[in-house]
């Protein structure tokens, strides 16, 4: 696929999804004019990533023309199951267990040098691994302060894995944000939590600075400032982990 970030975000979405969705409904989902985006699916459709479905008119007209994401040839669903299954009984202990098996997933990463010097540039990383990742990530500025800011996760690969296992899957992707932030300079300076499905079709994660941090911003001046911290010391993994991420309000 070429290199284009619109296209990138309607295969997440697509790949996310339940049912096929028309070039309509993305364009909703995405802001797009829906022209701009029938010339990506008829892109992605060239280059097989995504099928084409004929659906009911919504009323009087012509059927509708759905679209699905192409299913890749692994199973990384089904595998993802099996490793869920494996964590154990008890949510406590698979979350904290998962957590470490992200942190270790992005302690094997290749991200560069991108220095956090800045909860802007906490927040830029995140919302690039997460987009390289297909979760097709968006700012949220409402509500911003200077302690805590948000990313939305519009599309989520194993999406329907983590309605049934949020603890495990939620935990790997916490973890692994953890540990690339940490990677660039805000080790013990920026939390990482993540809210699973706030809305039926999207999740968050939330980004705050630490109260070490904010002590340390206030001998500075400069709230977003992250100062330079100690080394990492390896968590307890029932003690400091097991709530990473926020349980949704209904479990969907």
């Amino acid at each position: 696929m070429s290199d284009s970030w619109p296209r990138r975000r309607l295969l997440a979405i697509l790949r996310g999804a339940t049912e096929p969705l028309d070039a309509q409904e993305l364009a909703r989902i995405t802001g797009q004019h829906v022209t701009t985006v029938r010339f990506h699916l008829d892109v992605l459709t060239r280059e097989s990533l995504v099928r084409q479905f004929q659906q009911p008119p919504r009323g009087r007209g012509r059927p509708r023309i759905g679209y699905r994401a192409v299913q890749r040839s692994v199973g990384y669903q089904e595998l993802a199951q099996v490793l869920a299954d494996q964590l154990g009984p008890d949510p406590i202990s698979r979350s904290a267990a998962a957590v470490e098996a992200g942190r270790a997933w992005g302690a094997r990463m290749d991200i560069g040098a991108q220095p956090v010097e800045t909860l802007a540039d906490a927040r830029d990383i995140t919302m690039s691994l997460m987009s390289e990742l297909g979760f097709a990530p968006e700012k949220e500025l409402v509500g911003e302060t200077p302690e805590h800011v948000q990313i939305n996760l519009t599309a989520c690969p194993l999406r329907e894995l983590a309605r049934s296992h949020a603890e495990v899957v939620c935990g790997v992707h916490v973890g692994l944000m953890r540990e690339v932030l940490e990677r660039n300079g805000a080790r013990g300076r920026v939390d990482v939590r993540l809210h699973p499905f706030v809305e039926p079709e999207l999740c968050s994660a939330r980004l705050e600075l630490t109260l070490a941090a904010e002590e340390s911003a206030a001998t500075t001046g400069e709230q977003r400032v992250i100062a330079p911290s100690a080394p990492r010391v390896p968590p307890q993994l029932c003690d400091t982990d097991s709530d990473v991420f926020e349980q949704p309000a209904q479990q969907r």
